[in-house]
């Protein structure tokens, strides 16, 4: 793969966290479950841990993390999380829950997408591979949890 799709590959996954990290932040400051707190808390954690992962990876290939907001994907992504706010005002756990899994559906599409990527470096494949997993693994616990709330 070259560079400048590596970099674009790359900036794409980087927006797509710090979208799920802003998601959670919000609605981390905004529900009142307390395990919902703590749950948002440690996945915004998890995205911005992501993000500086993926950054060193850019750093290490010589590549430019991207500066500018303004991708077609980015617009995807913050209409996934833009919901969030309307289901947070009404309190309800089901509807906040619902929207999260919406941003994660995103984040877990944007993870496969990535790791279909060919040649890509191996120590970048590697972490690309691995946070693929906490994706998936905060995808599925949130999806479980707003089934649970019915």
């Amino acid at each position: 793969m070259e560079a400048k799709a590596t970099q674009s590959l790359l900036n794409d996954l980087i927006t797509t966290l710090k979208d799920g990290q802003k998601g959670y932040a919000d609605a981390m400051t905004d529900v009142e479950d307390t395990h919902l707190k703590d749950l948002f808390k440690k996945y915004a954690a998890q995205r911005a841990s992501y993000i500086t992962e993926l950054e060193d990876q850019m750093f290490k290939l010589d590549l430019k993390p991207d500066t500018n907001e303004g991708s077609s994907v980015t617009g995807a992504i913050h209409h996934a999380w833009i919901d969030l706010k309307s289901a947070i005002t009404g309190k309800d756990n089901h509807a906040i829950l619902a929207e999260c899994e919406r941003g994660e559906d995103v984040a877990k599409k944007a993870y496969e997408e990535a790791s279909k990527a060919q040649d890509l470096p191996a120590a970048l494949k590697t972490v690309i591979d691995k946070q693929s997993q906490g994706i998936l693994a905060a995808h599925n616990e949130i999806k479980a949890l707003r089934d649970s709330t019915k």
